[in-house]
């Protein structure tokens, strides 16, 4: 279990703040893991706050400025994910062409067939884009320049494309892929909270949709 959390909470009227709690605070409560469907190896809990006090020096940064500091955090969180995602697209690659040059039917490799190969040639299209799509976030962000569309756009691909990379490696794989021990089902798996954390694809496309000049309400 983690020393400390940092929440953002509401510090006063139409004002949040990034505060440290340590573990064992009184009225912090851990509750158990959730029960989730991928990502088994990252530890989530619920958290609950019941009358829970800390000193002033544990706020985190200046007070107020929570809010912009957990949109900051997001900004680099895109780019963290994308990255994430790339990696599941190139193992979906590879993975599925190692598997279509063993597996054979009637007598030749899977990956004789167009329908395998199409899927196979589109996954490496996807990696690429993905990869050069998150590169490209990384690299303003490393050089001081705005990054906000370019990490938006990074995830919102990246991530959607992982999605599609697992469901075509899993078809690949056929019945041996919806079994547990097979890396692409836990790939299948763990793919879809891509799309979700740090800002769903909508949420990508709404930021995107803004950059744009967009009249979005």
């Amino acid at each position: 279990m983690t020393s400390v959390v940092t929440i953002t909470a509401r510090t006063g009227p139409d004002e949040i703040s990034s505060i440290i709690v340590p573990s064992g605070t009184e009225g912090f409560i851990v509750e158990p893991p959730y029960r989730k469907m991928g990502w088994r190896a990252s530890d989530t809990h619920g958290l609950t706050f019941i009358d829970c006090r800390v000193p002033a020096d544990n706020l985190l940064g200046e007070r107020g400025r929570g809010f912009h500091q957990f949109l900051a955090t997001l900004d680099d969180g895109r780019i963290a994910i994308a990255a994430m995602a790339v990696g599941v697209l190139q193992a979906c690659l590879e993975e599925s062409l190692a598997y279509a040059n063993e597996r054979k039917s009637f007598g030749k490799p899977i990956g004789s067939y167009q329908a395998i190969a199409f899927k196979i040639a589109d996954m490496q299209v996807m990696a690429e884009a993905a990869r050069l799509l998150t590169y490209r976030a990384a690299w303003l962000k490393d050089t001081g320049k705005p990054f906000k569309q370019e990490a938006a756009m990074a995830k919102l691909y990246a991530t959607e494309a992982a999605v599609t990379a697992t469901r075509e490696a899993t078809q690949v794989f056929g019945g041996y892929g919806f079994i547990d021990e097979t890396p692409v089902a836990r790939q299948y798996r763990d793919a879809k909270i891509l799309e979700i954390g740090e800002g769903t694809s909508e949420i990508q496309r709404l930021v995107l949709s803004r950059g744009l000049g967009l009249p979005i309400s």
